[in-house]
């Protein structure tokens, strides 16, 4: 007798027909969205320079930051009231109509309006696109799209930069803004075959502009504070550092899930593990190309050499972690991805001592950036994995709530406290810079050791 063996059942990849065009779509536009944030921050000088605007310099990326938190929190709340197309869609539009509005300022006031129109609905779509990967791909393909989702961020701080610098230095500012729109409407038009299947949504009773929505406002008046007051001086400094300080304090508990500051199993220590690593990557990366610079005499091209490595790092070490059949858990690969980074930014430090080769904080900073590349995918995937269908929006929310307080926080104080110190002792100042994010880093890993849910 002979049996005949069944064929294998093989599972569809991100880019197979069903999903094809709108992974492409949603890639694209996370790919927009961050090199927009980094062709910005180049432009800026120019555009605040041609606007006579120097005085709401600040005010241009502390804006945006606040706004998108207003954005987060009512995306998550639309998305599991009505589904993720509407916030998504919303949040195109305000995005784009953002950047076209600031790309045809004629005022710096005007410009700053439009960047916080962008911000906000950048704000909306980053949440809703992480609640239609819940809704419309299997848990076996999120580490995938997850991936790809971290490649948009990180390959346009490979050119983002070059390609900003070259626009404003040959043509003219404006095309920095105005150009994404051009490209970003295609790709939101791929998506909306996709996007289709989320129609069917059951439609829940609630208010989208409830008391989260209120408590959002406040919050992202914190983080305007803290962004604004991190660039001013003296008295102004400080009392705009306690206030954003202060609401963010307040506030931030009642976004995000309860047990989220004590390392409550499961959930919490997730989304409290985002706000960790961020804070402590993107807290650290900030000072390296300025101690390269001024304490070992490197270029800026050569200093910028160590972000690029990096960034290399990360893109790898996420395709890596969205491979199928990993022999560890999630837990695992998080614990491992916070001592990389803890170790990054040790190696890193070391080359304040001139005898230390560069070449070694090169090496070492790539380990940070394989650490971020680990942990931000799982992070991703977990938060989806620990929601019912009916608070992956929250979730999905509070993960990057968590994200953008923790390091705007960092950011603000770490910089203010390296501005107050480095004038006396500019060692004891990079010290600083590095140690508050290395401590966050190991507090990290044992956030990482929590995040399994004791009921496993």
């Amino acid at each position: 007798m002979t049996t005949t063996a069944e064929p294998a059942m093989t599972t569809p990849g991100v880019l197979s027909p069903q999903y094809r065009a709108l992974t492409i779509g949603m890639v694209a536009l996370i790919t927009l969205v961050a090199f927009e944030n980094l062709a910005v921050t180049t432009a800026m000088p120019t555009v605040a320079q041609a606007l006579d605007g120097l005085y709401l310099y600040a005010l241009a990326f502390g804006g945006p930051l606040a706004a998108g938190v207003v954005g987060m929190v009512v995306s998550g709340t639309w998305s599991d009231l009505r589904g993720p197309t509407r916030p998504l869609w919303h949040g195109t539009a305000w995005f784009l109509g953002g950047l076209v509005i600031a790309g045809l300022a004629p005022s710096m006031e005007v410009l700053v309006a439009g960047r916080i129109i962008q911000g906000f609905g950048s704000g909306l779509l980053t949440v809703a696109l992480y609640v239609v990967v819940g809704q419309l791909y299997p848990a076996i393909l999120r580490p995938r799209i997850f991936a790809a989702f971290a490649t948009g961020w990180v390959v346009p701080s490979l050119v983002g930069p070059a390609i900003a610098g070259l626009i404003v230095e040959h043509t003219n500012w404006r095309i920095v803004f105005l150009a994404v729109p051009v490209l970003a409407i295609p790709a939101a038009f791929v998506m909306r075959p996709g996007l289709a299947r989320g129609d069917r949504y059951d439609v829940r009773q609630g208010r989208l502009w409830d008391r989260r929505a209120l408590w959002a406002i406040a919050a992202a008046v914190g983080v305007g504070a803290l962004n604004y007051g991190g660039q001013q001086h003296g008295v102004l400094q400080i009392a705009l550092l306690a206030v954003g300080l202060a609401a963010i304090v307040v506030f931030a508990p009642k976004l995000l899930p309860r047990g989220t500051f004590v390392f409550g199993r499961g959930l919490p220590s997730v989304i409290a593990l985002r706000g960790l690593v961020a804070a402590a990557g993107f807290g650290a990366e900030v000072f390296l190309p300025l101690m390269l610079t001024r304490e070992r005499g490197l270029s800026p091209a050569i200093a910028g050499l160590v972000l690029t490595v990096s960034a290399l790092s990360w893109v790898l070490a996420s395709w890596w972690r969205g491979r199928p059949n990993h022999r560890f858990g999630p837990s695992v690969f998080l614990q491992v991805g916070m001592v990389a980074i803890v170790l990054g930014i040790g190696i890193a430090v070391l080359t304040l001592d001139p005898d230390v080769p560069v070449v070694v904080g090169i090496l070492g900073w790539s380990l940070t950036g394989f650490g971020m590349g680990t942990v931000f995918p799982t992070l991703s995937v977990l938060v989806l994995e620990y929601s019912e269908r009916a608070e992956q929006g929250a979730n999905s929310s509070a993960l990057q709530l968590s994200d953008s307080l923790s390091t705007a926080t960092v950011l603000a104080v770490g910089g203010s406290l390296f501005a107050a110190i480095e004038p006396r002792s500019p060692v004891t100042a990079y010290l600083v810079a590095f140690g508050v994010p290395a401590v966050l880093a190991l507090l990290g890993v044992q956030a990482a050791r929590r995040t399994t849910p004791s009921s496993r």
